[in-house]
């Protein structure tokens, strides 16, 4: 329907993975702005593992999705109505769109893009939330130095392959864990990284990281937790540090993975440590102007793994637990990207 914000509310809770029976697809008004608030149309929607998470009885250290309420995620858009200071029609924002066509929010809570530090599509990947991710859990969390060697999982999603670049900027020997030949050709071939190890043809995945990594692992960048993480402790140097950034295999997963071998973090007096990117908010500018740089020099790059229409952003979350995407999984919508 045009002239409607269509939208996708969380229907019921899921067990396992989501998908389009956990959601439901309406059409409602549009709703014009109030002093303050801009109407944004969006371009531009990211999917994420941590959707999952929002969306369960106890999400963690974010409120939970409510039934009914619209999907939440952040993207990219357009104004089309501003009653908001320092926006004007037509300026591209980032903000946390939800799953909608048309969403009227505030102001405050929406951030004109600089586009001088790169496009709506750098927006939505490198310098957004997925390249805070890598810069901050690579550089701050995994305390990365020349010449060591890297080891992340997950390397063909959105964040790894930002993660495992970085590292290699920083002089390090980067080996990626991805699904599948096609990631771990697109891994050494396009994005430079020194090897990849394929998880779906492992038989001993402990024994393939061994193999690709015969010094072993400085750092291990973990996207999946599970027996993964396992393989890469047994992997570890001594003064080895994990950064655990997500755990995708255990998500959605009827019964949680225990880790098995946590007592060779002591001998090899290594560390490991989540964190949560909302808590270097005072350094994003400083992540992005590095970040900038090094895409203007060709260093780092993204792929973007576009699914066409908002009706599909379900199906998409779906598509990320089962491995299905290749780089950074984004909907696009209102067919008005630049």
């Amino acid at each position: 329907m045009r002239n409607a914000n269509h939208r996708l509310t969380l229907r019921s809770r899921p067990v396992g993975l989501a998908g389009p029976e956990n959601f439901a697809e309406d059409f409602a008004p549009i709703r014009a702005p109030e002093p303050g608030e801009v109407l944004v149309e969006s371009m531009l929607i990211s999917i994420d593992p941590a959707m999952r998470v929002w969306i369960s009885e106890n999400p963690g250290y974010v409120p939970r999705i409510e039934i009914g309420e619209v999907m939440r995620a952040g993207g990219i858009g357009r104004v089309i109505e501003s009653r908001a200071d320092g926006l004007a029609v037509g300026d591209l924002v980032q903000a946390r769109l939800g799953w909608q066509s048309h969403p009227t929010l505030p102001g405050s809570e929406v951030q004109k893009l600089d586009l001088s530090l790169g496009s709506a599509d750098d927006w939505v990947g490198p310098l957004g939330m997925t390249g805070l991710t890598a810069y901050f859990g690579m550089r701050d969390v995994g305390r990365i130095r020349p010449g060591e060697t890297v080891l992340v999982s997950g390397a063909g999603g959105g964040v790894g392959q930002l993660a495992g670049q970085i590292a290699g900027i920083e002089a390090c020997r980067v080996v990626g864990i991805a699904g599948g030949p096609e990631k771990c050709a697109f891994l050494t071939n396009e994005l430079g990284f020194d090897a990849a190890i394929d998880y779906k043809a492992a038989s001993d995945l402990t024994a393939d990281i061994a193999r690709a990594c015969p010094d072993g692992v400085d750092v291990f960048y973990d996207n999946v937790g599970g027996p993964t993480l396992d393989a890469a402790i047994a992997n570890l140097r001594i003064g080895g540090r994990v950064v655990i950034c997500g755990r995708i295999s255990q998500t959605a997963a009827s019964e949680l993975y225990g880790i098995r071998n946590l007592g060779q973090l002591i001998g090899k007096r290594a560390r490991m440590e989540g964190f949560v990117v909302f808590d270097y908010h005072d350094r994003y500018a400083e992540a992005r102007t590095w970040i900038s740089a090094h895409l203007r020099e060709g260093r780092l790059r993204q792929r973007l793994h576009v699914i066409e229409g908002l009706e599909r952003a379900a199906e998409g979350l779906s598509m990320l637990f089962r491995g299905e995407n290749t780089g950074k999984l984004v909907v696009s919508v209102n067919s008005c990207r630049d």
